[in-house]
């Protein structure tokens, strides 16, 4: 079975794109003899499955519903974690398989040959009881398009924002029914898709801050493209994707670690940005006393950077990305412009100790006021939440206009009256020199590497780590638009 067609509405002599009540988009699934198949919910009620027992006709659709609420009963349907958790990824995984299986197992296709066959599953935790925790969930979708075909699956992690339980599971249940329909007849546009499901939601009911496609029909879907999606469109604040190209939760990343992060526009990624990770890792681990294993280290690329030339660059983007991930790092993708901001954000997740990795002029950045009008307390504000909990700078030197070496230790800022306030943070050595690197590679800049390679000159290969300039040179990124 092919993708549907889209609802489309007829305007004079525009068609416009037309957004079905979530009632009518039930209903649209529930009439169609072809989509059949279970509904799997555990932690908000049977919200999903609500709306379409409610829009009439659901026998076609729903084969079974079910909430295994008790965990001794969830462990026995869908077995133990190793975690002992329920609301993770591969519980939802193992429910989504185990309900295809079962269809596949019970039900047979002599009545019905040209059924495809579903299940949707959610395992969600709404907010507790102190509203302390506001609550997340997994949700995804394991469908086929055609008879008898292999399964496709979105799966998505979401994090509420509203702080009552009961609108929380009104929330999800609508997010559910946008999902399977989004599935079904929108699967030929994953953009399109991600963008439906807040129909009839507001972003500020809940962030979408992980979605994995896969499956034939999504075998050309770059799900890192759709990660960076996510939060362009405000879905997100930050997501994050591995070595291997699929995203991956930020919670889980990130969760009781130290972290140690590193922005930059890695356009591309050139031996100074890997000098400063390993230095700066090196200081981090000796001067916290903390094993290397227990560190996330994330290299940051913010979409304000991603903007920089106007419109959003896709294939620009997947260039860094393929290069970073060639080179075994985790990388996020944040909408933090403020560096206070995406320590913050780390903060949600771990206590542990946190470190940033950064040039000279970016830190001269961080103490110019004009950043911060937006607070009520200015540059002093922004200052006090970014060094919070003993955060520690690593600072990368470079050349002034007289060519100096410009480090920690004679850095003036653009505003004399913050320089005591900069003397006190180096003082309590929140700020470090990153003090083992080569002169000569401070001349070199990522936007005069990415000038020559589109500019066909030569020798800029020996600008970037090993086996980096091959990769540019065989798949031809960087190419001038």
């Amino acid at each position: 079975m092919k993708a549907f067609e889209n609802d489309l509405v007829l305007e004079g002599d525009r068609i416009i794109e037309h957004k079905p009540a979530i009632s009518d988009k039930a209903l649209r699934l529930n009439l169609n003899k072809n989509i059949y198949g279970t509904f799997s919910e555990i932690g908000a009620g049977q919200e999903t499955v609500r709306h379409f027992f409610r829009a009439g006709g659901s026998s076609r659709t729903i084969a079974k519903a079910m909430s295994a609420y008790d965990k001794q009963f969830s462990d026995a349907i869908y077995s133990v974690e190793n975690d002992g958790r329920y609301v993770t990824e591969s519980r939802l995984k193992k429910m989504l398989e185990h309900e295809c299986l079962l269809m596949e197992e019970r039900l047979t296709r002599e009545e019905h040959p040209q059924r495809i066959y579903f299940s949707y599953a959610n395992t969600v935790a709404t907010i507790d009881f102190a509203k302390k925790f506001k609550g997340h969930g997994w949700v995804g979708i394991r469908f086929q398009t055609e008879p008898d075909g292999d399964y496709n699956e979105i799966i998505l992690h979401i994090q509420f924002k509203e702080t009552d339980s009961r609108l929380q599971q009104q929330t999800l249940g609508v997010l559910g029914v946008n999902l399977i329909y989004g599935a079904f007849y929108q699967n030929n546009d994953p953009k399109k898709l991600i963008s439906q499901l807040y129909d009839h939601l507001d972003k500020d009911q809940l962030d979408i801050d992980t979605i994995n496609f896969s499956g034939p029909i999504f075998k050309n879907v770059d799900n890192r493209l759709m990660s960076l999606y996510l939060v362009k469109n405000g879905m997100a604040e930050a997501v994050m994707f591995g070595p291997h190209g699929k995203n991956i939760l930020p919670a889980n990343t990130l969760f009781r670690k130290n972290i140690l992060l590193l922005r930059g526009s890695f356009r591309p990624v050139t031996i100074v940005n890997m000098n400063m990770y390993k230095k700066s890792l090196d200081i981090f681990v000796k001067h916290n006393q903390v094993a290397k294993e227990d560190t996330s280290i994330i290299f940051e690329i913010t979409l304000n950077n991603l903007l920089t030339e106007g419109d959003l660059n896709e294939q620009d983007f997947l260039d860094r990305a393929e290069l970073l991930c060639h080179l075994g790092q985790t990388v996020m993708i944040s909408n933090f412009k403020e560096y206070y901001k995406v320590v913050e954000y780390c903060s949600q997740y771990s206590k542990e100790k946190i470190g940033l990795t950064i040039g000279v002029s970016n830190l001269i950045d961080i103490f110019d006021s004009k950043y911060y009008n937006n607070l009520s307390g200015g540059v002093f504000e922004a200052l006090g939440k970014l060094f919070n909990r003993d955060l520690q700078v690593y600072l990368y030197p470079m050349f002034n206009e007289d060519n100096e070496v410009v480090t920690s230790k004679n850095l003036m800022l653009n505003e004399a009256h913050l320089q005591p306030i900069y003397q006190y943070f180096l003082d309590n050595k929140q700020i470090i020199d990153i003090d083992t690197y080569e002169e000569k590679n401070l001349k070199i800049f990522s936007r005069n590497v990415l000038r020559m390679i589109q500019h066909n000159e030569s020798d800029w290969e020996v600008f970037l780590p090993e086996g980096v300039a091959d990769i540019i040179k065989t798949k031809k990124l960087f190419q001038k638009q």
